[in-house]
């Protein structure tokens, strides 16, 4: 059964209350009846619940805190992934998939070579439906915490939170010697890390835009001979970053 989020203030002593669609899910989907046990995390504070079906009406589900439980899902390195925008269909699995495999947040970059253009009514949309897509991909792979889909913002905004990172990495077809191995090395095991990594659209990175990344102490790697697809290089970089650095 998938893990159901709920904020702090559905919580009140040994009592949650379920809503919105999660109700319709647990009754028409699960089919989940009064005594039932399901899982349900705070996700403002990651703590975990073990809770017991006490009432179900049509819009809220009360249950019972049966236990609190340990759980060390979330990994100390918080990884963000600067995506430049793809067409929708590769946004949602980049989305989705990085979700799976442990990403922090995900922030939608305007990038010069871009296809798609997005208007502010549009991007309100879209980043609706990507926080969507995020919570489901997190409930699915029993997250404690639903990665954030940040605002969609240019490159020059996302060059002034590059301070934040102890490291910003960006995959780029004409570097050929620095590796994304290399890099990782250098980074402390065992500690709270945050990293960022930067990734251009189908139409892949303009050079003003390197060297704009190497002004602002990005590291470029190459992530080897082959040219990925924007899709595939979000969850190559993030799967290698967990492998080598998640304890």
């Amino acid at each position: 059964m998938p893990k159901f989020f709920v904020t702090t203030n559905q919580i009140e002593g040994n009592l949650i209350t379920i809503e919105n669609e999660d109700v319709n899910h647990i009754k028409n989907v699960l089919r989940a009846k009064v005594e039932d046990i399901i899982d349900i995390c705070d996700c403002e504070t990651s703590k975990n619940y073990i809770c017991q079906i006490e009432k179900i009406e049509e819009k809220n589900i009360y249950c019972h805190i049966v236990e609190e439980i340990e759980s060390n899902v979330e990994s100390n390195i918080k990884v963000t992934i600067f995506q430049g925008l793809p067409k929708a269909d590769k946004m949602e699995l980049i989305i989705q998939k990085s979700v799976e495999l442990g990403v922090y947040d995900i922030t939608p970059v305007e990038m010069k070579r871009c296809v798609v253009k997005l208007n502010e009514k549009d991007k309100i949309k879209k980043i609706q439906r990507w926080q969507k897509i995020s919570e489901g991909a997190a409930k699915q792979s029993g997250r404690d915490r639903i990665p954030n889909i940040n605002n969609i913002i240019n490159v020059n905004k996302m060059c002034e939170t590059f301070k934040e990172y102890d490291l910003v990495l960006v995959a780029y077809e004409e570097e050929k010697v620095n590796s994304l191995k290399q890099e990782l090395k250098k980074l402390e095991k065992d500690k709270k890390i945050k990293i960022g990594i930067v990734i251009g659209p189908e139409g892949g990175i303009d050079k003003e835009e390197i060297n704009k990344f190497k002004e602002n102490n990005v590291k470029i790697i190459t992530l080897g001979n082959r040219i990925l697809r924007t899709e595939t290089v979000a969850l190559n970089m993030l799967s290698i970053i967990m492998y080598e650095l998640d304890s």
